[in-house]
Parts: structure tokens; sequence; C-alpha cells
């Protein structure tokens, strides 16, 4: 499976994948505000219970270490994440017979990642990873997409993508220009980085310019 293809196709694909032998790990990428938290969210529950959804913002590094490090004002950078852990975490997950596993989750409401929020049983067939750093070619990511099975890659009208970039910062409490200095400053830092890594992907995913007659099995917005 390789190029670009339609949601409903990659409904289908993933259930393939949670029909198989074993566990399928598949990563879901893209840049901030691409739509790939709601595309890994609809996949995941668009096969109930053979999967379970990891997102690689649960392993955000604490608000108090960010300050130590002088890294807050640009949380969601590659280096404000615990690599290593999420890194032992997919390793952990490529072995269906060990016993449930325990993921963190992301906070918005409280900005802070929560550990042992999600278990991961040993019956689960497809785990979905979501995060922006999937395919990185630097150490220790690289390591993380050779434990993949597949990676599959958002992407988003650009103007529409900041959009939705700076209507989620509002919602969780900037201002107006707060929100958009934030989508064109850090969050455009990374997102140039995660483009980057698109030629990568086994899958493009584009969530935007559907033609007419497009089947979206998800009832996603696009």
């Amino acid at each position: 499976m390789k190029g670009t293809v339609s949601l409903a196709e990659l409904g289908d694909r993933a259930l393939q994948m949670a029909a198989a032998p074993g566990r399928t790990l598949l990563g879901i990428t893209g840049a901030p505000g691409s739509g790939k938290s709601t595309l890994a969210q609809a996949i995941a529950g668009n096969v109930g219970e053979r999967a379970r959804l990891v997102e690689m913002d649960g392993f955000h590094l604490a608000q108090s270490r960010l300050a130590e490090l002088g890294r807050q004002n640009r949380k969601g950078a590659i280096d404000t994440f615990d690599s290593a852990g999420f890194l032992a975490l997919i390793r952990r997950l490529r072995d269906p017979g060990e016993s449930t596993i325990y993921a963190p989750q992301f906070r918005r409401d409280l900005e802070e990642p929560v550990a042992g929020v999600l278990p991961i049983e040993s019956s689960t067939r497809l785990v979905v990873v979501e995060g922006n750093y999937l395919l990185v070619p630097q150490s220790p990511w690289t390591e993380v997409r050779a434990l993949l099975d597949e990676v599959w890659y958002c992407e988003h009208d650009e103007n529409l993508r900041l959009q939705n970039l700076i209507a989620r910062h509002r919602r969780y409490g900037k201002s107006e220009e707060e929100a958009r200095q934030w989508a064109l400053g850090p969050d455009q830092d990374n997102a140039e980085l995660i483009t980057a890594t698109r030629p990568m992907a086994d899958v493009i995913v584009t969530l935007n310019g559907q033609p007419a007659g497009f089947h979206d099995p998800f009832g996603l917005d696009l």
C-alpha cells in the first residue's frame, strides 16, 4: 500500500491489520494541525476492541522539567519529549505475548502527561501510534520507525492547517494573538521538520479537497 489513498481504503486496511495474526503497529504522523489525531482516533474507534491508540503526547516532559530546561516556550519541539521512554514503550508493544502494558496519556486540562492511564492488553491486535516525530531520521526516533509496520502521513491545506491550529490553541486558553504567534512560531518550526519526513511514509493521507461523492466512513470534518 503506497501513495495517496481514500479514507475508505484506510478503514479497510486497518481492519485487515486487526484481523492478521500477531500484532500490528500502525504509525500516524503529520505536522501540528494536520488532522492526524482525529484520524488516529477514528481508525482505532472503527476497529473497536481489537485496537488501542497510543499517543506520543503522553511522553511530554512535565511543565516543571521544561521550566528547568528553559524550554517551556517551545513545548512540542522534538527535545521536549521523553523520546527514550517512548521508544521503550513501542519495543514492549511489539510483543503481544506480554501481559497488559500501561501507556500514559496527555491531559489537555492539566497540560501534563498522566502515567498508567491506557491499558493495552495482550489480546490487542492493532496498536495505532500517533505522533509528530515518528519518521524523523535522528536517534532515537529512527529506532521507533523500525518498530512500526506502516506509517501514514497526514497533510492538510496549509491555510486550513494553520486555522485548525490557532483554533486549538484558543480552545485551551490562549488569546487570539498568543495562538497565532505560537502557531507561526514554535509550531511552524516543528511543522517544517515533520514535513521533511513526508517521503518516508508508506501512505499519504490528504484530509482536504476530496472529490465530490467522496465516502468518509468515519464522519470526519474534512
